[in-house]
């Protein structure tokens, strides 16, 4: 519907851009090792028997980036640390088979790869146990500013895990990429602390996508009110706001078109919950780049969450985008 002016035998190929948009997925980089399911954990030395075990790529800046790479986007660059070891060469080489540049990945000494233990509960909930690895050490002088410097979007994912870049580093490639035209988009695993407000408000300004939880902005900005909620960032230079409401949809609402309610679809099976939220910034980014509306980019990201609850892990559910774009628009939506 937003191709009216084609005609009607033009083939659908005809419609993507000249030259494939290039993304950065710059941020934490995960392995997760996912069992499921787990309702309790066995006393002393027992053993409990699970329906499956996977490992995959996650974080909020690689799992995006995997899903971007499902969806099509050719030109995805990770940026990110992983350590000298067998979880980071799992990194590397799963993310290469996507047909990620990998080649702005640094390998840090003496630290591991960050990995996530997530025994998966019954109704696809998902407590973690975490070592935050090399993501700790990433570093500004570790990132090509040439590379930022030439993209179409930066997604920034993780802020919060990755305490030598939030000392300042964030705030600086942030107001790099928009002193040079790039357009920027933010998420992160908002974890309770003091300082989270002080992390996180210097670089509002510098983000045009704000794509957190609903709850991780909540917790951000310490209201509860989602008119407040929404208008605190706005406020604070955030071009717009993307609240993820899982089950209860999500919220695009920006200065001008104001506040759309983008209902969840419903997914065929509740599995398991991790990477929905990586999933939909990945949903919402390939919109931006095929110049949709904020409605229908959002309305792809749900899409994408809906897929991705339904299997095991990060990287489950979604195939493509054409055959993501038929859920969407033959899904049943979520009362």
């Amino acid at each position: 519907q937003h191709q009216a002016s084609h005609s009607m035998t033009t083939p659908v190929e005809a419609e993507e851009p000249p030259s494939t948009p290039k993304i950065i997925s710059l941020g934490i980089h995960i392995v997760d090792i996912l069992g499921r399911h787990v309702s309790h954990i066995p006393e002393g030395q027992n053993v409990d028997i699970l329906d499956e075990i996977r490992i995959t790529v996650a974080g909020t800046a690689a799992g995006t980036s995997i899903d971007l790479a499902k969806l099509g986007m050719t030109h995805v660059i990770a940026m990110g640390a992983v350590g000298h070891d067998e979880l980071g060469n799992f990194v590397i080489n799963t993310m290469r088979n996507y047909g990620i540049d990998t080649s702005n990945l640094v390998r840090k000494e003496n630290v591991q790869t960050s990995a996530t233990m997530l025994p998966i509960r019954p109704n696809g909930d998902r407590p973690a146990l975490h070592v935050p690895g090399a993501n700790h050490h990433l570093e500004f002088e570790d990132l090509d500013l040439d590379v930022i410097k030439a993209a179409d979007l930066l997604h920034l994912g993780g802020t919060g895990l990755m305490s030598a870049l939030d000392d300042g580093g964030s705030l600086r490639v942030l107001q790099f990429a928009k002193e040079h035209g790039v357009t920027t988009t933010f998420d992160l695993v908002a974890i309770p602390r003091p300082d989270l407000r002080d992390l996180v408000e210097p670089l509002l300004p510098y983000i045009d996508y704000f794509m957190p939880g609903l709850e991780e902005a909540k917790m951000i900005c310490g209201k509860d009110d989602r008119k407040e909620v929404i208008n605190y960032f706005l406020d604070r230079g955030v071009g717009t706001v993307v609240f993820k409401m899982g089950e209860q949809g999500s919220i695009v609402a920006n200065k001008t078109i104001g506040e759309i309610i983008i209902p969840a679809f419903k997914a065929s099976a509740v599995v398991d919950s991790t990477g929905c939220g990586d999933s939909y910034c990945a949903g919402f980014i390939v919109g931006l780049t095929k110049g949709w509306s904020l409605e229908q980019a959002a309305r792809l990201g749900s899409a994408c969450g809906a897929l991705v609850v339904t299997g095991l892990g990060s990287d489950a559910g979604i195939v493509d985008l054409d055959s993501t774009i038929h859920f969407m628009e033959s899904a049943e939506l979520l009362e």
